[in-house]
């Protein structure tokens, strides 16, 4: 069998050891909703291998924290700060908060350009609700910045946003309580994964398809 095919049999047995009290980290919210399969290896197997993309965001949110807090045209901000929830569990550090006109807003660094799916406003949606428990105020809305496009999106924090972050955050918790493993599923999100040798879904696929052809 595939060595990578044998890791990933021997490691579906692999477990968390997490309890439910314990913490989400915002950026996992992110992993889970690209893809379960990847956060699983990454938080439960301790599976992780940078690609170009992964040292790309790393460097950039690097350059981003080290920037600290200023004030900038009536817009005050701080950089780096870590982000805490009681009610959710979750804990993680932002890129960026600013605070204008009474209201905070968080604001999430990516490398690239805007993509097809939602795993980042999902990240940006779990800060916003460590703001609001933080700060007493509601969190109406934040923004990705791309730095490829070195644009801004804004992402509105609907009631329809919510609850996916928080049905997200809950399929987390379980995932890392139980420690089962997800299925590895090809999609096109693969080609930029850095983990995506240690799955290989597509030859994951082919022998289950001979199993039940015999």
């Amino acid at each position: 069998m595939n060595n990578s095919l044998s890791l990933t049999s021997s490691l579906s047995s692999v477990t968390c050891n997490l309890s439910p009290d314990d913490y989400v980290n915002i950026a996992s919210l992110n992993q889970y909703s690209y893809c379960p399969h990847r956060c699983w290896l990454i938080h439960c197997a301790g599976e992780f291998i940078d690609n170009q993309y992964t040292i790309e965001g790393t460097s950039l949110h690097e350059r981003v924290h080290t920037m600290g807090d200023v004030n900038k045209d009536e817009i005050y901000q701080i950089r780096a700060i870590y982000l805490k929830s009681e009610q959710y569990q979750l804990i993680g550090k932002s890129d960026l908060i600013e605070f204008e006109n009474g209201e905070f807003y968080p604001i999430e660094y990516k490398r690239g350009k805007k993509g097809e799916w939602d795993n980042d406003e999902l990240q940006v949606c779990a800060q916003a609700l460590c703001l609001e428990e933080m700060t007493g105020k509601d969190i109406n809305y934040g923004y990705i910045y791309y730095a490829q496009t070195h644009q801004r999106q804004l992402v509105e924090i609907t009631a329809e946003l919510r609850t996916n972050t928080i049905a997200t955050i809950e399929a987390i918790k379980m995932l890392f309580f139980t420690g089962a493993m997800p299925k590895a599923v090809k999609t096109k999100r693969c080609n930029g994964c850095s983990l995506f040798s240690r799955c290989l879904p597509q030859a994951v696929d082919k022998v289950g398809r001979y199993r039940e052809g015999n």
